[in-house]
């Protein structure tokens, strides 16, 4: 990758860019669109207006040529995503998301890779009253999608209770603190009395400005030695560092991001930066310089261009710290040290300072019933009786927390009753397991990942099986398009899809969420996948070291070569 293929953004402002500026801070004619009747439908430009609300328009693709063929449009549908900061709900938040999923959703609840509900198959005529309706229950979704700070996700599980707490605290005011200004989403969803009309121009965005920023932008806060927000795939992070247990501020990281394009060198996923350290009280002026260098530096004439990573990597580290630095009339500090040792959940029971937190497995976030297994019931039976809080995980997993000895008893009976599992039984490659929603809903996907992760891990658990590695811990990922939500570049084995049954197949990423992976096989399916794999379990199997993990032995006996940078991803 050369400096002038990074730095070449000349030309204009992308439509994104032009629809943001029509836009009168977000509002477009989103209000005027809701009413209109006769189409389950939006327009294009409020469609992609309304990410910036927290929602995406859908249609189901599984029916859609169907219904091509009887002549009707799509079955078209609404995606609403929750802002969440650092993935924390309470039993009566956790009962409202239940009651709208059965409601006006498709029966089930989607818990993200950025530790949040999303609710799947809402129709156009319901929109505003789940929105209300969140909204009783103390949640909006403001800015869980769209050209703005997104979700801001916190380590999940407090087996450090004291520091959870306080690193908690520091991503719920990350998240005020970078919301956006316009009341668009309450005059709009809310009934809020209208701001300005749309003949004047006197709402300002200070931070954002009119056009808001070039691209999605995600923040993560972790604490060592738990990696599970993975850190190095947000653009901007906060690492705690700690000393006698106590917080002394957070290094800063910089720079990462997920997504490319197929067939396109210069997209490529990368890993963000440690770029210095900073006190606890300053994070929130930190996060928003960050987020006005990219606002004023990122690319706005090419979308595909346009994250954080890529005008960091045009420009420079050190261009970076000291414009940084320069924002901020003051020098963040030298990092300090710290270490990962892992980027998953811990399943099952945990006690801390007379509080205990139940970890559960729930296979790539969805929450439903089947015929054999209860798990929404279980778990909404659980809320009704639940006084603590439930946290979404970031690899899609929940939490029931802060359970006090009295209440354990009671909920350890309904975990029995319902059958709900904290994946024990399963391999230890399924609880290491991530998938995106892809089809039907997706419009980005181009093969599946949610419905059939778990059919081909239940064929390469054989492999595992035949060598004696059913307990060995591998990360796996799976996303339906190189968008990467599932964070697939970061998955000792990964799989993106290409096309319908195909994918790209990578090897080779850190087990602690700070080494990249390499493409293996391009283009292969399922058959391919599972003769590729046997030999190499075998491999791992016969010729491992002491404690060494696959993604770290497919790089020392060669099958791919390590990545430490995106800009060698694709060489």
């Amino acid at each position: 990758m050369t400096k002038k293929e990074l730095s070449n953004q000349s030309g204009p402002p992308s439509e994104m860019e032009v629809i943001k500026e029509k836009s009168r801070f977000l509002r477009g004619t989103i209000a005027e669109s809701f009413e209109e009747r006769l189409t389950a439908s939006i327009p294009d430009d409020d469609g992609k207006l309304l990410k910036f609300h927290g929602s995406y328009m859908q249609d189901d693709r599984d029916i859609r040529n169907e219904r091509k063929k009887q002549k009707l449009e799509p079955a078209y549908q609404f995606m609403i995503r929750v802002r969440l900061p650092g993935g924390v709900a309470t039993p009566d938040q956790w009962l409202t998301m239940d009651h709208l999923a059965n409601t006006h959703g498709n029966g089930t609840l989607k818990l993200t890779t950025r530790q949040t509900f999303q609710l799947h198959g809402i129709l156009k005529w319901n929109m505003k009253k789940t929105i209300q309706e969140m909204d009783k229950a103390l949640m909006d979704t403001i800015a869980a999608c769209g050209d703005v700070n997104r979700n801001v996700m916190s380590t999940a599980n407090p087996y450090q209770s004291d520091v959870h707490a306080e690193v908690y605290e520091v991503s719920k005011h990350i998240s005020e603190h970078l919301l956006p200004k316009t009341r668009a989403y309450h005059e709009i969803w809310l009934d809020e009395e209208k701001v300005i009309e749309s003949s004047k121009t006197d709402e300002i965005e200070p931070m954002y400005g009119p056009l808001y920023l070039p691209r999605k932008f995600k923040i993560g806060v972790a604490i060592p030695p738990s990696n599970d927000v993975d850190i190095y795939s947000q653009d901007l992070g906060f690492i705690a560092i700690l000393e006698d247990g106590k917080l002394q501020g957070f290094n800063v990281t910089a720079g990462g991001g997920m997504g490319m394009t197929h067939g396109d060198t210069a997209t490529y996923p990368q890993l963000a930066r440690v770029i210095g350290f900073c006190p606890t009280e300053k994070v929130a002026e930190v996060a928003e310089k960050i987020i006005t260098i990219q606002r004023d530096y990122g690319n706005r004439s090419e979308r595909k261009n346009a994250r954080f990573k890529y005008t960091i990597d045009r420009h420079g580290v050190p261009w970076l710290k000291q414009e940084l630095n320069d924002r901020l009339g003051w020098n963040l500090e030298e990092a300090r040290p710290f270490h990962f040792d892992h980027n998953g959940d811990r399943y099952g029971w945990l006690e801390n300072d007379g509080k205990w937190h139940l970890t559960l497995f729930i296979e790539n976030g969805r929450v439903k019933d089947t015929e054999d297994y209860p798990l929404m019931t279980g778990l909404r039976e659980i809320a009704r009786i639940h006084k603590g809080d439930f946290r979404l995980t970031p690899s899609q997993n929940l939490i029931i927390s802060n359970v006090s000895n009295r209440d354990k008893k009671k909920i350890d009976e309904l975990v029995k009753q319902y059958g709900l599992t904290d994946g024990r039984e399963n391999s230890a490659l399924r609880r290491n397991s991530m998938a995106c929603v892809a089809l039907p809903t997706c419009a980005l996907a181009m093969a599946e990942a949610e419905r059939y992760l778990p059919v081909l891990i239940n064929k390469i658990e054989d492999i595992l099986d035949e060598n004696g590695l059913r307990e060995e811990e591998i990360v796996i990922r799976m996303s339906g398009c190189p968008n990467s939500c599932s964070r697939p570049a970061l998955g000792e084995i990964a799989f993106i899809g290409k096309a319908p049954g195909k994918y790209n197949m990578y090897l080779g990423a850190g087990f602690a969420g700070d080494r990249l992976n390499k493409m293996y096989k391009e283009n292969i399916g399922e058959e391919e996948i599972l003769a590729t794999l046997k030999p190499i379990f075998s491999h791992y199997a016969k010729d491992r070291l002491e404690k060494e993990h696959f993604g770290d032995f497919v790089i020392r006996t060669g099958y791919v070569e390590a990545v430490t940078s995106g800009l060698n991803f694709h060489s």
